[in-house]
Formats: C-alpha cells, sequence, structure tokens
C-alpha cells in the first residue's frame, strides 16, 4: 500500500522537526513548508492527503492557505488541521470559516493528532 503524503506547513523548525519523526513513525511520508506561500505552492504541486497548517505563519497566515485551498476545485477535498497556540473560539470559528476540517491546539497530544489524521485520510473521498 502507498505511504500516505502529509504537508506539515509550520515555522518553528524544533516543532517541525518532532512531528516530521512522530509522522514518519507512524508510516506516513512527510513535505515540509516553512511559511504560508512555500505552504500554498506545495499543496499544490505535491499530491498530499492531508494538510497540517499553523496559523501564524511568515508570508500568508493559516487562514489564507486554507481559504485558497478550499475555494479550489482541485484541493478543496484536501483534509486541513489548523494547528495552533491559538485556542480561543473566535480563532476556530475563523477556522470553520475558512473551510478547515479539524482544529488541533499546541502544545498537542501526538497520538491524539494522528488518530485524528487517520479519521480524516480515512474518511475522504476521492
Amino acid at each position: 500500500m502507498d505511504k500516505k503524503k502529509i504537508l506539515l506547513v509550520d515555522d518553528e523548525k524544533d516543532l517541525v522537526s518532532a512531528m516530521v519523526f512522530q509522522l514518519e513513525a507512524a508510516g506516513y511520508d512527510v513535505i515540509t513548508a516553512y511559511d504560508g506561500l512555500d505552504g500554498l505552492e506545495k499543496s499544490k504541486k505535491e499530491k498530499v492527503d492531508l494538510i497540517i497548517l499553523d496559523l501564524m505563519l511568515p508570508k500568508m497566515d493559516g487562514y489564507k492557505v486554507c481559504g485558497l485551498l478550499k475555494k479550489d476545485n482541485r484541493y478543496s477535498k484536501i483534509p486541513i488541521i489548523l494547528f495552533t497556540a491559538r485556542a480561543q473560539q473566535s480563532d476556530k470559528d475563523m477556522g470553520k470559516e475558512a473551510g478547515a476540517d479539524a482544529y488541533v491546539t499546541k502544545p498537542f497530544d501526538a497520538k491524539a493528532l494522528i488518530l485524528k489524521i487517520e479519521e480524516l485520510i480515512k474518511g475522504k473521498t476521492v
């Protein structure tokens, strides 16, 4: 079976390294981007199964990246998990408006994140 590919977009390099390790250990291929613009470009170029997207990013924030992808029919089916330290309800509401499929706050529970990824990837219709 093909490994599922995840795009991880976050500007905290230490966090990205730790998450890549955990996701690869769970059997995923992981591509990374460290700013919103690069994340958007890689979302369109690479055939990814899921995107984990930080909100506070250089060049373009996560809400904008999510909204642009969800408005484009070619990419709207890719599940997006917004991943952020911003835990206010208003932030979650903005994430929903942008079209995010899930919202995970930092610090995060790796097992819970991987379960959410599996749920979203399995639920994805191609």
